[in-house]
């Protein structure tokens, strides 16, 4: 039997130090806060689980989020179809093919905060593009105003931002497909659409569980873009579970209940990304595409 050098372990060691003080310690430290009272630096009491069951009966935090359940259902059901169709419609190969990956990588290179300005020039009424031409059309959009314009300019937002991460692994996806498929396809007189129902869709399905993933993860932490656009209004319209937070601890500094939603918001999260591995782990395994069927 081959011996373990068991030297190896001090390779990952740096590693596991940066987590534990980038992470677990910060954790342990919210999970203090989380069942004290802090009155002052020098006096803390135990309170046990009242600030979960406090934030837990708390009709904002239901109200933020649900808002952020159904934005970051509103980003997939948007920008999963769009970023297909995007990926479908982009030249194979060639210079084209460079020119066009650049192109709609561009807006992902964009800071957030930036992108929150740039949307918040851009939707003024007086000198920003959309905000003039909808006037100039009659329409009475005012996103400072009005709850609903408010909400749907986040939703743009965020889709100009972050549909060309999805376009660009669905192009991957594609481009992984081999081009005995096709041949096979065309040998057989299969439709457009049968080559993308039952070749590159299937071909697709792990690339877009990926997507899938990582846009309702990052959806369901946004912060920065709506902080900058709207700040978190008109009233509570675009106020998420982020923005809740931050205005907990840091505008109220109430860190006892922060602490506890924190904890709370972290087990949402992670409870999500449990579910959606999962799902995607079942979707690769027992969905798609027979290859050895097909090269038969």
């Amino acid at each position: 039997m081959k011996p373990i050098d068991h030297r190896a372990w001090f390779l990952v060691l740096p590693v596991v130090l940066c987590v534990a003080f980038s992470a677990i310690l910060p954790l342990m430290t919210i999970v203090n806060y989380s069942v004290q009272d802090i009155i002052s630096p020098d006096r803390r009491v135990f309170v046990g689980t009242e600030w979960f069951a406090a934030v837990l009966q708390d009709e904002e935090l239901h109200g933020a989020l649900f808002r952020q359940i159904g934005f970051s259902v509103a980003v997939l059901l948007i920008q999963i179809p769009l970023g297909i169709l995007l990926a479908l419609s982009m030249p194979a190969s060639g210079w084209r093919a460079s020119a066009v990956l650049v192109i709609i990588a561009l807006s992902l290179l964009i800071p957030w905060n930036v992108v929150g300005t740039i949307w918040q020039v851009f939707g003024r009424t007086d000198i920003g593009l959309l905000g003039a031409t909808l006037s100039w059309l009659g329409v009475d959009y005012n996103y400072t105003g009005n709850d609903v314009d408010a909400w749907v300019t986040v939703l743009v937002m965020d889709v100009w931002h972050w549909t060309p991460l999805v376009a660009l692994l669905c192009y991957a996806g594609l481009r992984a497909i081999p081009d005995a498929y096709y041949q096979a396809a065309r040998i057989d007189g299969a439709s457009r659409f049968a080559v993308f129902r039952y070749i590159q869709l299937p071909k697709m399905r792990g690339v877009l569980m990926i997507a899938v993933l990582l846009r309702f993860m990052d959806s369901f932490m946004i912060y920065t873009e709506p902080f900058v656009l709207t700040g978190g209004g008109p009233g509570n319209a675009t106020t998420f579970l982020s923005q809740y937070l931050t205005q907990k601890a840091v505008g109220q500094f109430d860190l006892g209940p922060a602490a506890a939603f924190s904890i709370i918001y972290f087990l949402i999260i992670l409870l999500l990304c449990f579910i959606l591995y999962n799902w995607m782990q079942r979707a690769g395994t027992t969905g798609g595409f027979d290859e050895e069927r097909a090269n038969a």
